[in-house]
């Protein structure tokens, strides 16, 4: 045997495994079944059901027989065993060895774990962004060394309608083409790889329509990942002058449509002074908690 057959039996026998563990724990009760059973949890037949799926079909996956089962089918068997969302990408990641298409939830801001986080980076800008660049966290660092976020409709804060459609947001970057180019090939990624072509869609035809230069980038086709940038970003502050600060890209654990940016700043002198800034902005306003 190979091992590239042996690795797809092995996969393929973990599934099984994982299938029933997750079947013989759910209460019958929950689901309306009654009566006296042999063993615990739900029947194979009534896991099937509740997927649309064969009963024998069904045996056979938890049996390691038969072939690799759909994207279709496992997102049917993972609403039939009411698995959370990391069950699923788990279930995915044995059933076919890559996680499942990621779905799209409206994102009004982030729970208070993530906040306290971004809060606690006194000295050091970092906001919470979606797949397409729709800022929906910020700390006070960020308030005073980039944009006041919270003086704008939750519909405008967002990354690229800054740059391209707000003069004073250019002006102050260091050099405007390298990071419009930067943020338009990231951009086009993220939207990419959540899957969000009507969203991203419609925010190219407004910035086509509103900015020259955006049209001329979107049509480069240019793909781009945060570690192909020169890691820093240099503006020209109004109080601070000209400021070197150094991003980094992270990504949010269990929401691959959110990503964590941080701009730490190079110079110590130029940090004290953000944090004293920040120390005296305005309390940020209260975001809605992520479900």
């Amino acid at each position: 045997m190979t091992n590239r057959m042996r690795m797809s039996n092995e996969m393929v026998g973990s599934l099984g495994t994982f299938l029933k563990s997750r079947r013989t724990g759910l209460d019958p009760a929950t689901f309306g079944l009654s009566g006296r059973r042999r063993t615990p949890g739900l029947r194979r037949e009534e896991v099937a059901q509740r997927a649309s799926i064969s009963p024998t079909w069904y045996t056979w996956l938890e049996q390691g027989r038969g072939g690799a089962p759909s994207a279709a089918v496992l997102n049917r068997i993972a609403g039939a065993l009411m698995l959370t969302e990391s069950e699923r990408e788990h279930l995915f990641l044995l059933g076919l060895g890559r996680p499942p298409d990621v779905r799209r939830k409206p994102v009004d801001g982030v729970n208070p774990r993530l906040q306290r986080l971004l809060d606690s980076l006194r000295t050091s800008p970092a906001i919470i962004k979606t797949a397409t660049w729709d800022v929906v966290a910020w700390n006070r660092a960020a308030t005073v060394v980039l944009t006041d976020y919270g003086t704008l409709p939750a519909d405008r804060r967002n990354v690229l309608r800054f740059l391209f459609c707000h003069p004073e947001v250019r002006a102050r970057q260091h050099d405007w083409e390298a990071v419009a180019r930067f943020v338009v090939g990231t951009f086009r990624a993220d939207a990419a790889r959540a899957g969000l072509s009507s969203e991203a869609g419609n925010l190219v035809s407004e910035l086509c329509s509103a900015s020259p230069e955006f049209a001329a980038l979107w049509q480069d086709n240019e793909v781009l990942r945060p570690a192909d940038g020169d890691g820093v970003k240099r503006l020209r502050h109004p109080e601070l002058g000209a400021i070197d600060l150094e991003y980094s890209a992270f990504a949010v654990d269990g929401r691959p449509d959110l990503g964590l940016i941080v701009y730490t700043p190079l110079d110590p002198a130029i940090a004290e002074r953000i944090g004293a800034l920040a120390e005296r902005a305005r309390p940020a306003p209260a975001r809605a908690p992520l479900p």
